[in-house]
């Protein structure tokens, strides 16, 4: 009997039935499609972050290109807050901050060993210098919109790593570790020796004023209290005209620029500051004394004033006793100490 449906119409055979099997080289070819749909979207996918990158409105990107076949030279720079442009497949991107960099020197021996100096005065005390120096590298496009500056400076420092304090190496473009070790191990020594040509042709007592103390045995002129914050001055702009020449000519272009330094503080050796404090004690105490020594003397001449007045007027001692009498006693008797009649 045939297999008719409700409908009047014959049913197909069920798909369990061995004529209705779907064949395993259908399935083969899905799931082919599907892996090769999947490695596609995923190749897509890479190629996309490897080929088209962007930047930030605080960093200038050198592109270096970085295929397979490809070699390493400069392709194109990315300005700041640039958008998603292809920049070649596997090409690396240095990027450099447009912003103000700083670099903090400390004499504090807490301080990393990289971040703190001593320098000697002219007259060979040891100070120890807290200061910032401030500066900014040169990201601008020249007057033909090349960024010729900056690429011979990715040439020259973005190609290579830097020793860092902690180990290991860095490049500069690593982010605020790397360079944090370009500064530490190239612009650190500049500032230092800067610091010390400087530092170098004043007396510490022009720097701090407690420095007398101990060099001379002599109490402080109050005429040069304040006089070290005029030379601080004086040797913060030293500094700060005389080191971005030295930087760039260490470095070897004019790379940095807008160059400041602000000197904070010149701490003296803890054996100079023990030193200064015990003279300060000593000056102190002496000029107790002299001021008491100056009392008594002042004391005395007025003593000695007044009586040469009772000796030239005896009614006028008289009158000064009657005056220092306990209040009530009105009768005095002076050849009797011991006779006194109260009022009541």
């Amino acid at each position: 009997m045939s297999n008719i449906s409700i409908f009047g119409r014959r049913k197909d055979a069920q798909p369990d039935e061995p004529g209705h099997r779907r064949s395993p080289g259908r399935t083969t070819a899905i799931a082919g499609a599907v892996v090769l749909l999947v490695i596609g979207l995923i190749s897509f996918l890479v190629w996309q972050n490897e080929t088209f990158a962007s930047t930030d409105g605080g960093h200038v990107a050198i592109v270096r290109n970085g295929g397979p076949f490809d070699n390493t030279k400069i392709r194109q720079v990315l300005p700041a807050s640039s958008g998603r442009s292809n920049i070649g497949y596997a090409s690396t991107l240095h990027k450099y901050p447009t912003s103000q960099r700083f670099f903090t020197i400390s004499s504090s021996s807490n301080a990393d060993s990289n971040e703190s100096v001593s320098v000697p005065t002219a007259d060979g005390v040891s100070v120890g210098i807290e200061g910032t120096a401030y500066f900014t590298i040169n990201t601008a496009p020249g007057a033909d919109g090349n960024y010729d500056v900056l690429k011979a400076f990715d040439n020259a420092y973005g190609t290579r790593t830097f020793n860092c304090p902690g180990g290991g190496a860095k490049a500069i473009w690593d982010g605020d570790a790397g360079f944090s070790c370009f500064l530490d191990q190239i612009v650190e020594p500049v500032i230092n020796n800067d610091l010390r040509t400087s530092i170098g042709d004043v007396r510490c007592q022009d720097l701090v004023s407690s420095c007398s103390l101990v060099q001379n045995a002599t109490a402080i002129d109050p005429s040069t209290i304040g006089a070290g914050n005029v030379n601080l001055g004086k040797i913060e702009a030293e500094i700060s005209s005389s080191l971005q020449a030295d930087l760039n000519r260490t470095l070897g272009g004019q790379y940095l620029g807008n160059v400041d330094f602000n000197l904070a503080k010149v701490d003296l050796d803890p054996k100079v500051q023990a030193a200064i404090s015990e003279a300060q004690a000593s000056f102190a105490s002496v000029s107790k004394s002299q001021a008491d020594l100056k009392n008594a003397q002042i004391e005395a001449q007025a003593n000695a004033a007044k009586q040469r007045g009772y000796a030239a007027c005896p009614v006028c001692a008289q009158i000064d006793v009657t005056k220092a009498l306990p209040s009530g006693i009105t009768v005095y008797a002076p050849g009797n100490s011991n006779l006194a009649i109260p009022t009541k």
